[in-house]
């Protein structure tokens, strides 16, 4: 069996019991729909995906895994990419339901990436860092709503499944694991123009979340206006994702004409 790689942040679930909740937890796929596995790795979650699932791609950033893999299952063929998902164009393989367990130093980024390219991904299951999980599915109102939380919910609806324990892995990390679902809202609709200042206007509030929007939005106000003040006078972990949609939306159409 292959060795844990730090470099790679792997860290191989042990327990098949765990693997098949996590399978589970995808939503209900047609036979006509594709699924990709981020990271198969030793192949726990990839045995019973191959049970469950006809058309499958899986995509393995480590290439000493890919021996293994095919050795194991050798029915994948040219399913199995070696690559990074990262650095992968992803319009290059017809749409798919995602599944996998993300290494945690990169997961923030694959999150980034599958938001990037929702159009090609209707629905996520994926193993987090536990504390990056619960930022992931967290109300306004929480101390962990933040930036994470508002640009995810914003174009899908979260869930929180369970919690998965140290001991299920080898090496066993420091940390606990979250499995988190996202399905896609086709209600949730933005133009790129519209999501990028979508996205300024978040992470400008939440780089300086103590303070009221007034002051963190402070050198965009002197560009854009607001239509109800009242939301300036609350600290960005009081605005629901609606209210920051909103916001962002009326400031981008109202743009004051400086002279």
């Amino acid at each position: 069996m292959g060795r844990a790689k730090k470099r790679f942040g792997q860290h191989f679930l042990t327990q098949e019991d765990v693997a098949k909740r996590i399978v589970d937890a995808l939503p209900t796929v047609s036979p006509a729909e594709s699924v990709l596995e981020v990271g198969p790795g030793r192949g726990m979650l990839t045995q019973f995906l191959l049970k469950n699932h006809s058309t499958l791609y899986f995509v393995e950033a480590d290439r000493d895994m890919i021996p293994l893999l095919h050795e194991r299952f050798p029915l994948i063929g040219s399913r199995l990419i070696q690559a990074d998902f990262l650095k992968l164009d992803l319009h290059t393989l017809p749409k798919f339901h995602m599944i996998g367990n993300f290494p945690y130093n990169i997961s923030s980024q694959i999150l980034f990436k599958v938001l990037d390219n929702r159009e090609q991904v209707p629905t996520m299951v994926g193993m987090f860092q536990k504390e990056v999980a619960e930022r992931i599915v967290a109300k306004s109102g929480s101390r962990t709503y933040g930036i994470l939380s508002v640009l995810t919910q914003a174009f899908y609806s979260c869930e929180y499944m369970f919690t998965v324990e140290p001991s299920a892995f080898t090496p066993p990390p420091k940390v606990q694991s979250g499995i988190i679902r996202l399905i896609r809202d086709d209600t949730k609709q933005m133009n790129r123009a519209r999501e990028r200042f979508f996205r300024r206007v978040v992470k400008m509030a939440f780089n300086q979340r103590r303070k009221m929007l007034r002051n963190s939005l402070k050198a965009l106000l002197e560009e854009y206006a607001v239509n109800d003040q009242s939301l300036l006078s609350m600290r960005p972990e009081q605005l629901t994702v609606q209210q920051f949609v909103d916001l962002a939306d009326y400031m981008n159409a109202n743009k004051i004409n400086v002279t």
